[in-house]
């Protein structure tokens, strides 16, 4: 208990510190708008392509913005070395990920969900075919990227290029849950039964989940040793 209640108070602190600024608020949802948009200029809107690919469009546009997110979750912490108050404090390894990773999940929905509409718009899609089993899966695609991302974070804050570093180590973890991602919403997207594979690609995206929070919250205190 005492560790959700550090991790809670941890993820509150970012969340009020990024809606104070809105340094990366404002910075991904104009990404993730700009690459919906420049997408949009390449594809026929309407047609049978961006219906199959649709998917693969919306977690790119997901992908690329949510560097801009969790590249801020330690970065944030090292003026006047406040990351190693945080480090020194009670507060455990696992509290201090759990509370940065909910941050980041919590800033990648919001984004997630002002670009939903914008991406139907652009593309001429219906996405709300399906809209509880796609909000499970920007859910579940959402975290991925917030474990994933908050990991690396931590690796690469003291890095001088660390905004070159986090994409390039961060994007090849996320392989897995990516295709998964795209694959299910491209299912949610077409109209139609679900194909049989859907529980699969599923059933992939939620193993992702479980095994690289557990291996995360295993080895962060190793990583914040520096």
């Amino acid at each position: 208990m005492r560790t959700l209640r550090h991790a809670a108070a941890i993820a509150w602190k970012d969340l009020r510190s990024e809606l104070r600024t809105k340094e990366s608020l404002n910075s991904s949802l104009s990404f993730s708008v700009v690459v919906l948009l420049l997408l949009a200029m390449a594809f026929d809107t309407g047609s049978e392509i961006v219906t199959d690919y649709g998917g693969g469009i919306l977690w790119l546009a997901f992908a690329f913005s949510s560097t801009l997110i969790v590249n801020r979750s330690f970065a944030r912490e090292m003026p006047n070395d406040c990351i190693d108050v945080l480090v020194a404090s009670p507060a455990s390894g696992a509290s201090l990920f759990l509370g940065k990773a909910v941050a980041a999940f919590a800033l990648q929905s919001g984004i997630q969900l002002i670009c939903l509409p914008i991406f139907g718009v652009f593309y001429n899609v219906t996405w709300w075919r399906n809209p509880w089993q796609l909000l499970g899966v920007l859910l579940l695609g959402g975290w991925a990227m917030a474990c994933i991302g908050t990991v690396f974070s931590a690796l690469t804050v003291n890095l001088r290029l660390r905004e070159l570093m986090l994409p390039m180590l961060m994007y090849p973890m996320l392989v897995p849950a990516l295709l998964a991602s795209m694959t299910l919403t491209n299912y949610l997207l077409m109209p139609g039964a679900m194909p049989p594979d859907f529980a699969q690609w599923l059933r992939l995206l939620i193993g992702f989940d479980i095994i690289f929070t557990t291996l995360a919250l295993a080895l962060v205190e190793t990583i914040l040793v520096r």
